[in-house]
């Protein structure tokens, strides 16, 4: 059986130099290039244009932050148990990122790519919209990308995302389909269900003919960095622990015998 070579073209290095992408890490993009022209040299193996670097900035910081969420308190908790290994406790807070917070970016897109597998098709995207919005609806499934627990009527970082990709020239057939989506699905279920970030990223991701598949790594990617933040707060203004003790009270509390 022929066996296939084993390759990399990402990065190389010898004891005086490393390469990353053709380029010199050290002479060509240490001090030169920022992180987010990095992380955009790492999943396009280019470095972007102006435009794309606006766009993509934007796309990844829009995600480094949100709070008190499943995934910071995993990482907070994380750390209070074992605070030797920040490690562990950014890649706890990763693990949670999935179909309801944050990690819905992928499954988003591939809604959007099935769709439109070709982005200059002529095809209404009005009816596109209203057969995705039926079919899920018929499945009694959520629609991904649509809808947010906790910002109604809308998701105020959507139209700021939406407004960059106008202003870079990212606007294009995926951000219109999304919105269509957004607009049938209120329609549809008689309440507000605007379009969420990772459903805007989703849509802009696919703009950048992303694939799918990767789209969630840039979620993981961006809410990395936060979780970092959480850890250095969690240090210096500690709750994980008061958290365990009280519900810990509270959750026992109707099982211990009364005084």
């Amino acid at each position: 059986m022929k066996r296939h070579e084993i390759k990399s073209d990402i990065a190389w290095a010898t004891p005086t130099q490393i390469k990353v992408h053709g380029l010199d890490l050290c002479s060509e993009i240490v001090g030169v290039v920022d992180f987010g022209q990095m992380a955009f040299l790492e999943i396009f193996a280019r470095l972007p244009s102006a435009n794309e670097a606006r766009m993509f900035n934007a796309m990844m910081v829009i995600l480094v932050e949100h709070g008190i969420t499943p995934s910071s308190l995993a990482t907070r908790m994380t750390y209070c148990g074992a605070p030797e290994a920040v490690q562990a406790s950014v890649a706890a807070g990763l693990l949670g990122l999935g179909s309801v917070f944050v990690g819905s970016l992928d499954n988003a897109a591939k809604m959007l790519q099935d769709a439109l597998p070709d982005p200059q098709a002529s095809v209404d995207l009005k009816e596109v919209a209203a057969n995705i919005v039926s079919a899920y609806r018929g499945r009694h499934e959520i629609i991904p990308g649509i809808g947010h627990p906790f910002h109604k009527p809308i998701d105020p970082r959507t139209p700021a995302l939406f407004k960059v990709a106008q202003e870079t020239g990212f606007r294009g057939r995926y951000v219109e389909l999304m919105e269509n989506i957004g607009a049938e699905a209120s329609k549809q279920y008689g309440r507000p269900l605007p379009v969420n970030v990772t459903g805007a990223m989703a849509a802009i991701a696919s703009e950048f003919k992303l694939p799918w598949k990767m789209c969630r790594g840039l979620a993981v990617a961006a809410r990395a960095v936060g979780l970092v933040g959480h850890i250095i707060e969690e240090m210096r203004q500690p709750m994980a622990e008061e958290i365990y003790y009280r519900i810990e009270h509270e959750a026992t509390e109707h099982s211990r015998p009364r005084e």
